[in-house]
């Protein structure tokens, strides 16, 4: 009893906490994420309140807001539309890839730490957080904009490339024979190519289960079966070591017409209570004392992974034919690194790669998470700004006409 009355006073001063920061955040104009995860880091190891009871729940509510926020950036797409980015987007997506793995695979080699590790803090540095992009494009009404579906397209190329980069990384670790890790990659394929089949070409049945588009609507059926089969489909690929976020976006993908419209609006309070609990968990697993020690080396992989990523989306964008503003913030939205980076670096850590790894990438993806939403947030009214400056023309100051030369 005393157990359970810990978790709800743990519970609710932290998601009290979290409203008031919302609100100051929603008042000053700015995303609240950078704010959450400061507010982990205050009630996480070694910081000022540390949390005990409601940790574990926490962590399942975290997890459930990765597939909640995919699961509604799903909905907003259609699968032809999915099909058409990812044939268009493929060679941004590699470019993306390789791009942004190099930082994190040259530090690790620079550090000393080794082919092995290497490979790690390559996926650490490549990966986008769909996670917390998936907030900001919400948070800042961009889900219209045309260069959304060219970020979305380069999001899921990079969860795919997960899906097969997470199980050879197992395997690397657990030092598996090369017959054991090529079944382990197998599964994974499988499963996420009948994932894939089936958003794509049986989307008509899925949303049935859901809902039937031709009965009368109601929101708590479709609440409940909505996020029973995003969970459900989110587990079993997880269990067949394919990203749980694929899983749930392919759901949100494969749900159409009334029925995703409907969904997306019954979930959306519930998507923004477990976001929330999402950028906490990340600040509460970081310990304010291991920062300084590798805040060189992360600050320096920071700035890279934002120039990298910049040009990553600008690249992307102006394959895609979007205009100069929409190439600057395509690239902003996919500063972000945040759920894979933080996955990928536990494992390394859990095998005992090397003890400096977890903290290095800890205070890297807690710098991307923040400079993320800000650079998306601000990247618009600087760029608009700048632009107007340089096609206003000179003028004297006496005759406010053209200038004489």
């Amino acid at each position: 009893m005393d157990h359970t009355a810990s978790i709800f006073i743990e519970l609710g001063g932290v998601l009290f906490c979290l409203g008031v920061i919302g609100h100051i955040a929603s008042r000053v104009g700015v995303s609240p994420i950078p704010f959450y995860l400061i507010a982990g880091l205050a009630f996480g190891q070694g910081g000022l309140l540390s949390l005990g009871a409601s940790e574990e729940f926490i962590e399942t509510g975290a997890e459930i807001g990765v597939v909640l926020l995919l699961l509604t950036l799903g909905l907003e797409y259609t699968a032809d539309e999915l099909l058409h980015g990812l044939r268009k987007q493929a060679p941004s997506g590699a470019v993306d890839l390789l791009l942004n793995a190099a930082p994190g695979v040259g530090a690790a080699f620079v550090l000393g730490w080794g082919a092995t590790a290497a490979v790690v803090m390559g996926g650490v540095t490549a990966i986008s957080s769909s996670g917390i992009i998936a907030k900001v494009l919400g948070d800042l009404g961009r889900l219209g904009n045309r260069e959304t579906p060219v970020v979305l397209s380069v999001l899921v190329i990079e969860d795919l490339a997960m899906a097969v980069y997470l199980p050879i990384l197992t395997a690397l670790l657990a030092h598996q024979t090369v017959a054991r890790g090529s079944l382990t990659l197998a599964i994974a394929l499988g499963a996420l190519v009948t994932v894939l089949y089936v958003a794509l070409k049986h989307s008509s049945k899925v949303t049935r289960l859901v809902f039937n588009p031709k009965s009368e609507r109601n929101d708590e059926i479709i609440l409940l079966r909505a996020l029973g089969l995003a969970l459900l489909v989110a587990g079993v690929a997880q269990r067949l070591q394919v990203s749980a976020a694929v899983g749930a976006f392919l759901v949100g993908i494969a749900l159409s017409g009334p029925v995703a419209e409907g969904a997306r609006e019954v979930l959306t309070p519930l998507r923004d209570l477990f976001a929330a609990v999402f950028f906490v968990f990340f600040g509460l697993h970081t310990d304010p004392a291991e920062i300084p020690p590798v805040l060189a080396a992360a600050s320096v992989l920071a700035l890279l992974g934002v120039a990298t990523k910049v040009a990553t989306g600008w690249w992307a964008a102006r394959r895609a034919g979007i205009a100069t503003l929409g190439r600057f913030r395509a690239g902003a939205e996919l500063v972000a690194r945040g759920e894979f980076s933080i996955v990928i670096a536990g494992l390394a850590v859990s095998a005992g790669v090397n003890t400096q790894l977890g903290p290095l990438a800890a205070s890297y993806v807690l710098f991307m998470a923040v400079l993320g939403p800000l650079a998306a947030r601000f990247v618009e009214p600087v760029t608009r700004a700048g632009m107007r400056r340089r096609n206003r023309k000179p003028t004297t100051p006496a005759t406010g006409g053209p200038p004489v030369l």
